[in-house]
């Protein structure tokens, strides 16, 4: 059975992860959800919103039926990858520049296919953020 791995931080979890799992799930039979660790994020985006710790998305994300394995990472880079059984990277269309074009070649070098995934439209955390903050 092929494995498809995804990555992301799924703070603040919505449809548009959903629809991006179940995308995933027409690739291959196994879905690996990679969860950005939560301190990472801090190190470099001092300013970032997480509400979830680490711990709490994984445990979201393992609740899920689609969902086969959740992993943690630090970020999308080749040396990452090196550490992760799978034969799919799903990248999303936003996925773009040096970083993702070295991550992209690792792949090819390493037989492993690349998809790029549509983003669900009006859909975003950033935006759901925004409109729990205009609640308060």
């Amino acid at each position: 059975m092929q494995k498809i791995l995804t990555f992301g931080v799924y703070d603040y979890f919505h449809i548009g992860h959903l629809r991006l799992f179940e995308q995933c799930k027409k690739y291959a039979g196994y879905l690996i959800v990679a969860v950005q660790d939560g301190r990472f994020i801090k190190q470099y985006k001092p300013d970032a919103e997480v509400l979830y710790s680490t711990e709490e998305r994984v445990e979201i994300l393992k609740a899920l039926r689609i969902v086969d394995e959740v992993i943690v990472y630090d970020a999308v880079v080749p040396e990452t990858l090196e550490k992760i059984d799978f034969d799919i990277l799903a990248l999303g269309e936003d996925h773009v520049g040096e970083r993702f074009d070295r991550v992209i070649d690792w792949c090819k070098k390493n037989n492993k296919d690349v998809v790029r995934l549509k983003r669900t439209q009006g859909i975003s955390a950033t935006d759901i953020k925004s409109q729990v903050r205009s609640l308060k």
